[in-house]
């Protein structure tokens, strides 16, 4: 199986849709974003950054203000600074072996309980849009790379194809980005204010 290379995706700039209340707390340094624990993240827990895309992280904050306004009183885009440390790269062709791998184990621990495997959901576009079985698959790389002692990943990078076509027969899709979840934090190095975004 490939190992991923330390450091093959940094350093990047990175940027995370909130409520502007904690954007704040954050730029004055008395708290962190709060690490996504969602069944449903598709790559499974961490911070969650949108790569060079501000745009798409406010989009994200607006969409999430409208369904859920007593959380996202006044969207907003922080941005961060950050190194991924060792990644897991979905990117890397290499890299995915080991969801194979992780998925075959999945299966077989929730077969052998007489369960069933989740399944990914909320169909849009062709796309799934809810992705519980590929969060749980991601969990288990992380339970299977810690039970074999070897070193943890401090990020997950992956490429979201999502929404309508962005014309008549394209292939390209209008919401498309590339998305991190951030597992270690110490691969931040700092925040910052977006500018036009604030």
């Amino acid at each position: 199986m490939a190992k991923p290379v330390r450091n093959s995706l940094g350093p990047l700039l990175l940027h995370h849709g909130c409520d502007r209340s904690l954007a704040e707390l954050v730029l004055e340094g008395k708290t962190s974003p709060i690490p996504s624990e969602n069944r449903y993240d598709w790559l499974g827990p961490g911070i969650y950054f949108w790569v060079d895309s501000p745009s798409r992280a406010m989009t994200w904050a607006r969409e999430k203000q409208q369904k859920k306004p007593e959380e996202m009183a006044e969207p907003y885009v922080l941005g961060a600074f950050a190194y991924p440390g060792h990644c897991l790269n979905l990117t890397d062709y290499g890299a995915l072996d080991e969801l194979r791998v992780a998925y075959e184990k999945v299966k077989l621990v929730v077969e052998s309980q007489g369960g069933k495997l989740p399944s990914n959901g909320a169909m849009e576009n062709g796309i799934y849009l809810y992705r519980p079985l590929d969060c749980l698959v991601i969990k288990m790389v992380h339970k299977l790379r810690e039970e074999s002692g070897l070193e943890a990943y401090d990020s997950v990078y992956g490429i979201f194809v999502e929404g309508q076509d962005l014309f008549p027969g394209s292939g390209f899709k209008a919401k498309s980005h590339a998305q991190i979840a951030i597992r270690n934090p110490e691969c931040i190095a700092g925040y910052f204010r977006v500018p036009d975004f604030t």
